[in-house]
């Protein structure tokens, strides 16, 4: 009976957790031996990621697993985007911006000036998000050319923390293909489009694809961990390795990954790049084994979490649980917005915010927490609507079951919301998406599982996966909600 070990380092916007995926050759469980917090800092007028606490907390967890009784490979995953450069000696020039940050504010006038928008996602099917990697590099080359041209190297967040392990340099595909500097035919970077910005094409490391073996613990690294363990390239971009996790059969399925960020989609063999896929704002990420996501970026439970951190700020400590139970004491649809809107991107006083919106647009102003987080989910539900119509109809398929991954698969109301407001049914869980397809990409390289459809298969086995069925009963209520809701994003 095989019995593997391998450990997920899944790091988020605001929190990490090491967590040991053991395999037993027909079912995988997780064991989570270290969980500490990703707290950015602002300094100096910027916002930074912590990334050598990181490192830290990396060989926290492999130095844990260690005790635990050893593990074979370690898999790091991350949020997208973000990188930082290394000088000819191979250390870090600078602590690698947040992409919050507020360098990257209006850059998009500077970047289509040398590099127009329709000619960047004709090469990319990038959606275009202010903090993309080539708007920062762009923000780079005009307010501190001297620390791009002091750099050697260019990492992405995994890569860099995989180098800090391994010594070497790589770069993964999936993540390397979020912040729209790759080619998305070739799956390679777009050099030709990148040297029109003034990028250099030396600064990149050679694409590798989700399963390859990155290298062996460096010799310090060993002696701090008391491992022998070897890094795998897996599917680094957090979202990457959670699609990789969804337990769907078949191809014409939807998924959400939900947590901080909804990130909705579906897995294509092909990219999909059109006049009507830049309009809509939909972005074509790279996936494992060939595939990509066409999804959007839908501003997801950050739009909560924010809300709870305002309300803490006033002196107010609410559970989520609790705030569910309000806003299902709440009426329904009262309320409603276009949670992509850019008054919501920043944090700080995200009810006042909302309240605002609602007073601008003509609407019901929620009153309390309960109408609040209502709002939230019903908009958020009706967002998702229009995005499963859309992708329908770009590519002229159907698509009936939606697949919820993830830390948001904890918010029941938020599930049903989205059946009832698609007429789709709702597939929900595993909660623990991301950590999975990590270690299921490292079970995968080790020969364990033969590749993709054997390792949802095996998904299916381990995790409960909750059904919700779309109540016919209240679709005329949310037919004249999404009806609010087009004319809200001016499609009406």
């Amino acid at each position: 009976m095989s019995n593997r070990k391998m450990l997920a380092i899944d790091l988020g916007a605001s929190s990490g957790r090491g967590i040991i995926g053991a395999y037993n050759g027909s079912t995988i469980t997780l064991d989570e031996i270290h969980r500490f917090p990703n707290d950015p800092v602002h300094a100096a007028g910027g916002f930074w990621w912590d990334t050598l606490r990181l490192l830290h907390e990396i060989k926290t967890a492999i130095l844990n697993a260690t005790h635990a009784g050893g593990i074979e490979t370690v898999g790091i995953d991350t949020w997208g985007v973000d990188y930082g450069y290394l000088d000819k000696t191979g250390n870090l020039l600078s602590n690698p911006y947040h992409y919050r940050d507020s360098r990257t504010d209006n850059i998009t006038e500077h970047v289509f000036k040398k590099l127009p928008w329709e000619e960047l996602y004709g090469v990319t099917g990038i959606q275009s998000m202010n903090f993309n990697t080539v708007y920062q590099l762009a923000a780079d080359l005009r307010d501190r050319p001297w620390v791009v041209e002091n750099a050697d190297k260019l990492l992405f967040t995994p890569d860099l923390l995989g180098y800090f392990l391994t010594g070497e340099k790589r770069s993964e595909y999936t993540i390397a293909s979020t912040g729209a500097v790759l080619d998305a035919k070739t799956r390679d970077f777009a050099f030709p489009m990148l040297e029109k910005l003034g990028i250099r094409r030396d600064l990149f490391c050679p694409i590798t694809e989700p399963g390859a073996m990155l290298g062996g613990l460096l010799p310090g690294v060993k002696e701090e961990t008391g491992s022998n363990a070897r890094v795998i390239n897996i599917a680094s971009h957090d979202t990457a390795s959670a699609v990789l996790s969804v337990p769907a059969e078949g191809e014409d399925f939807l998924y959400i990954s939900s947590g901080t960020w909804s990130l909705m989609g579906i897995e294509s063999k092909d990219p999909v790049i059109s006049d009507a896929s830049r309009a809509y704002g939909f972005t074509n990420e790279g996936g494992a084994f060939g595939t990509y996501r066409i999804l959007k970026n839908i501003m997801g439970l950050w739009l909560e979490q924010e809300s709870r951190r305002q309300w803490k700020r006033e002196g107010i400590t609410v559970s989520f649980d609790e705030l569910s139970a309000m806003a299902m004491a709440s009426k329904p649809l009262q309320s409603i917005i276009n949670p992509d809107d850019e008054l919501f991107s920043p944090a700080g006083d995200m009810p006042g915010r909302i309240r605002e919106y609602c007073r601008r647009t003509g609407q019901h102003v929620p009153e309390n927490m309960g109408e609040i987080v209502r709002c939230i989910f019903e908009s958020l539900s009706l967002r998702y609507r229009w995005t499963a119509e859309k992708l329908e109809a770009l590519t002229g398929r159907k698509y009936p079951v939606i697949n919820i991954v993830g830390g948001g698969t904890k918010e029941e109301m938020l599930s049903q919301f989205a059946a009832d407001a698609s007429g789709r049914v709702v597939c929900a869980g595993p909660v623990e998406a991301t950590a999975l397809g990590n270690i299921s990409m490292q079970l995968i390289a080790a020969g364990e599982l033969s590749g993709l459809q054997e390792a949802r298969s095996v998904i299916r086995s381990s995790f409960e996966i909750k059904t919700y069925q779309p109540d016919t009963a209240s679709r005329a209520a949310w037919d004249d909600g999404y009806a609010r809701f087009l004319k809200l994003i001016g499609e009406n």
